[in-house]
């Protein structure tokens, strides 16, 4: 019986089914635990108080529970198993440090108590802070005291927030804008006593205009001084740390507050939410651990797009040429080894190469060429969007063209000899008949192509990526999308949150949303490009028969 069986080869058919089976538990169990421990990072957790004894005496320990491992140690010339928990204490500006480990033989009750009207308040420096609120003071003096502070803390905090939205958009998109053209108006004066086209009229012209940009700083610096001294006058609110000692926390230092302990389970849903807006469309603050991304998601959708508008051509191209035109012989096969053997090449290698080749040589070239009035800083001839984006396109070109040579490859020869009948030229046949049918091909290419730059970092830490990128790539001046500014990367931002923190405990729960965000980006970008593959397929099923 088993003889026969092997003998059929159905051995080789459940073991390829119990492989597929058990690639697929381990993908949705790792997208599984990436969610949970991501999606968790915006919930409100309780916050708990524990007494320990340390040192011979009981201290209060207040805070989030992190993390519990289990632990053998040896206590009293026995083996027994201890509990340890990671508990997240705030207060950083206090204790110096806001995440802290507690054993469970410390613990004076054996367990800890949810703590009583606890308020965790969300800042912009020093992390989050710990306590119970005391009193509200605005202009020197108390306006709220014990469970009066709650209403007015929130309604100044909420005039906080609109204060420092506007602040930001002033110093972020018109201040911005404003010193953008005053660099342009200084590179342009630079370009014309280049050329020797600088005379007194066109000084006339270039300080006039100078004048009135600077007239608009003062304007909107202004602007932002008075902001800053309403912002100033919110006052502040005193907060009791579980250490008693009195906290002063000022409104403006506050992103916001709430009390976890106290939250139905709908005022947690709405709280949920709220933390992924922050998280989307905040700038990161302290180091990357806190904050938002979005200056990191704008920056990895640029690139991903731009590197796929290079990279399609470029591609595309290279495989007609083989496919269509291209004499079968040595060079051909050459050629199409090179290609395989290109896909094998580590992507840090990519990453030399752009950097030696596109900024150093072209980038250079460029300068010398077209900016030497910009020296000693360079345009071009540094990392930047487009080096990253050219970077991230020849490593996936290989991608491309074996994917569209599939393609070609499909598309019956009847058809292209239909077309050269019916007297239309080999490349009007190649356009308008061959192409059009492989461009399902060509997409899944795409696909492929964007998954894996998507997710790359090592090539693009050396070509344009950095921790913190003082502009978007993309605004509102023009040329709108800037070729020439480095960027933030989600995945550069995952390894430097991960490995490069200051602060290891508090950027975990970080590494985990940022990269479950990165991979539903991956997602969504395969999700559109699959869509339009399967509309161009129905498009282009019937010729195929």
């Amino acid at each position: 019986m088993m003889n026969k069986w092997f003998k059929k080869g159905e051995h080789w058919i459940w073991l390829s089914a119990g492989s597929v089976g058990i690639s697929v538990v381990l993908v949705f169990g790792l997208i599984g635990m990436i969610s949970y421990k991501g999606l968790s990072h915006f919930w409100a957790h309780e916050v708990y108080s524990y007494t320990v004894m340390a040192d011979g005496k009981k201290e209060l320990v207040v805070g989030e529970v992190h993390d519990t491992q289990m632990r053998v140690r040896e206590i009293d010339e026995r083996i027994v198993d201890t509990y340890e928990y990671l508990i997240k204490t705030g207060n950083r500006d206090v204790y110096n440090l806001d995440f802290r480990w507690i054993r469970s033989q410390d613990l004076v009750y054996g367990t800890g108590n949810l703590a009583e009207n606890l308020t965790v308040i969300e800042r912009y420096k020093w992390g989050d802070a710990f306590g119970q609120l005391k009193s509200m003071s605005v202009g020197g003096k108390v306006i709220a005291k014990g469970y009066e502070v709650e209403s007015k803390l929130r309604s100044q905090v909420k005039i906080a927030n609109e204060l420092q939205a506007d602040i930001h958009h002033i110093e972020k998109t018109i201040i911005g804008g404003i010193s953008y053209k005053i660099e342009d108006l200084r590179l342009d004066q630079r370009k014309l006593e280049a050329r020797g086209q600088f005379d007194a009229l066109t000084e006339a012209k270039l300080n006039a205009k100078r004048d009135e940009l600077h007239q608009q700083f003062l304007v909107e610096k202004e602007a932002v001084q008075k902001l800053s001294a309403e912002l100033n006058e919110l006052g502040f609110v005193t907060l009791i740390s579980a250490s008693n000692q009195e906290m002063t926390i000022y409104v403006k230092q506050i992103v916001r507050f709430w009390q976890p302990n106290e939250m139905v389970f709908s005022e947690k849903i709405g709280f949920f939410f709220d933390s992924i807006g922050h998280f989307l469309l905040d700038d990161p603050r302290e180091a990357n651990t806190e904050g938002g991304v979005f200056p990191a998601i704008v920056g990895t959708v640029t690139m991903v797009m731009l590197m796929a508008i290079l990279v399609t051509p470029m591609g595309v191209l290279a495989a007609i040429y083989m496919s269509e035109y291209a004499r079968e012989g040595l060079v051909l096969r050459i050629v199409r080894i090179s290609i395989n053997n290109l896909a094998g090449v580590p992507s840090i290698v990519f990453g030399i190469f752009g950097l030696g080749f596109f900024v150093y040589i072209i980038g250079g070239s460029i300068d010398d060429l077209f900016f030497s009035y910009s020296g000693p800083s360079p345009t071009f001839g540094t990392p930047g969007l487009l080096w990253a984006s050219l970077t991230m396109a020849l490593l996936t070109l290989p991608v491309v063209i074996v994917s569209t040579q599939e393609g070609l490859s499909r598309v019956p020869r009847s058809l292209r000899e239909g077309g050269l009948a019916l007297g239309a030229t080999k490349a009007e046949t190649i356009m308008r008949i061959v192409l059009p049918m492989t461009t399902p091909a060509i997409m899944t290419g795409l696909i492929l192509a964007v998954a894996r730059a998507a997710g790359e970092v090592a090539p693009l830490m050396l070509v344009g990526v950095v921790k913190l990128a003082p502009a978007l790539p993309v605004d509102f001046n023009a040329p709108f999308i800037h070729l020439d500014r480095q960027f933030m990367h989600l995945g550069f931002h995952i390894f430097d949150v991960g490995f490069q923190s200051p602060n290891v405990e508090a950027s975990r729960p970080l590494v985990y949303a940022t990269s479950l965000l990165l991979i539903l980006i991956i997602i969504g970008l395969n999700l559109t490009a699959i869509m339009i593959r399967n509309r161009l397929r129905e498009k282009y099923k019937a010729l195929d028969h």
